[in-house]
């Protein structure tokens, strides 16, 4: 599945390039304020059609009722929900059904700053990268969070890179990019549901030789998360276990593919 340098997205056609979905679980006090500050900046900034996709996977709060109120109010807001939880899941889902030429993610509480998004979907859309990322580990990011958050972070990849022979400085920001016809070819092979998906698909993305653009942002930790760091670091762990012990199970062109060097913003 190696990737060849690909065409750039026709821009002028009126087709939707840009799909930016957005993950919840029980998010109703965060929702209204991201998506509506999110759907400003988008159509303040892109010169391009763009859509806001509301992934909910199985909410058992007001969050439903707040995503369907912004799909009437918004144009270019959708929403998918799912009956199963798992973050991983939703995007998967919301990414395979979408008919954008790129599809992206961030966190509903917009921990990392907007103004890092143009950088990381050009090179998606002039064909340059396959993948792009937003890191808070890389040089030139500013990051403001708890030192354990930080050790936490940092120490998980070291573990990548010491057993997967990760190249990629962050794999947990949610702030990610790709686009949608190796999303296609690659996501099927994406087993995890949860946390671990945004992992498990740099991992294959590096082994497929996909081309992975990487961008400093500025981000600040949301001190109302729900997010359980212990458990998620568990089953983080586990996800890296299992990818180190099925790495020579993979399909023959991903393992053969030629590994590309990772492309840094400068």
């Amino acid at each position: 599945m190696t990737t060849n340098a690909t065409e750039p997205v026709d821009l002028g056609n009126g087709a939707l390039v840009l799909d930016v979905v957005v993950p919840v679980y029980n998010e109703e006090s965060a929702l209204e304020p991201g998506v509506r500050r999110l759907h400003a900046y988008l159509g303040a900034t892109l010169p391009f059609a763009f859509r806001i996709t509301v992934a909910d996977n199985a909410s058992t709060d007001r969050t439903p009722d707040v995503a369907a109120r912004l799909g009437r109010e918004l144009d270019g807001v959708r929403v998918l929900r799912l009956a199963e939880k798992g973050r991983g899941r939703a995007l998967k889902t919301a990414w395979l059904g979408s008919e954008a030429a790129v599809v992206a993610y961030m966190d509903v509480d917009l921990s990392t700053d907007l103004a890092a998004l143009p950088a990381l979907i050009a090179p998606l859309v002039s064909g340059h990268s396959d993948v792009a990322i937003g890191s808070r580990l890389a040089r030139g990011a500013r990051v403001v969070r708890g030192p354990k958050r930080e050790f936490i972070s940092r120490a998980y990849n070291v573990i990548l890179k010491l057993a997967l022979r990760a190249r990629f400085t962050d794999a947990q920001c949610g702030f990610k990019a790709m686009r949608s016809d190796v999303a296609a070819r690659l996501l099927p092979l994406v087993q995890d549901t949860g946390w671990f998906f945004d992992t498990e698909l740099l991992v294959l993305a590096q082994r497929s030789g996909l081309r992975t653009h990487e961008v400093a942002v500025d981000w600040v930790d949301d001190p109302d998360s729900s997010v359980d760091i212990v458990a998620t670091a568990v089953a983080d762990l586990k996800g890296v276990a299992r990818l180190w012990r099925t790495r020579l199970a993979l399909p023959a062109d991903l393992r053969r593919a030629p590994a590309r060097d990772l492309v840094r913003a400068a």
